[in-house]
């Protein structure tokens, strides 16, 4: 499973912190393979452990941006999906935090792990430790993210690379 995280210089908006006219922010994308199944598309997030289908490939993908969205739930949260090649695609969103949120709580809850449990296994006595990125309080860093997603799925192996786009 993978996850493409970046940096890049953006002018500042709305969600970004403006200490001067240009800023870095931190945008995540999720890989997804979308595939034919006799007469319906599939278009899937393994990581989100996500799924939607469709009769056509263009209304497939942008039913998986809208599962994002509903996910997500937050005003303002717009996602975006970036077809690679006429199997694979890469999804994205406007809000870090957000993004962070939904996938370690998906992985927690795919792993039927109790947020204190998932303090303990990040050596920490306050499951609030934990909670805060799950909560979408704060976007961790990405040897954090790294060290989460080893904690929401032990034994697990995610890869964390560059955006192709």
């Amino acid at each position: 499973m993978r996850v493409a995280l970046g940096m890049r210089a953006e002018s500042a908006g709305e969600s970004t912190v403006q200490t001067t006219d240009r800023c870095t922010v931190m945008f995540m994308r999720f890989e997804g393979q979308i595939v034919r199944d006799g007469r319906w598309w599939l278009a899937e997030v393994p990581i989100l452990e996500a799924m939607t289908q469709e009769r056509i490939r263009k209304e497939a993908l942008a039913m998986i941006g809208d599962w994002l969205e509903t996910m997500i739930d937050r005003k303002g949260f717009e996602a975006q999906v970036y077809p690679l090649s006429p199997t694979t695609f890469e999804i994205a969103g406007n809000n870090a935090a957000a993004l962070t949120e939904l996938l370690l709580r998906r992985r927690r809850e795919a792993s039927g792990t109790s947020l204190r449990d998932m303090a303990t296994r990040l050596g920490s006595s306050s499951r609030n430790a934990y909670a805060r990125y799950e909560r979408g309080d704060a976007v961790p860093t990405v040897g954090k993210l790294d060290a989460l997603l080893k904690a929401t799925s032990p034994g697990g192996d995610f890869a964390i690379r560059e955006s192709t786009r």
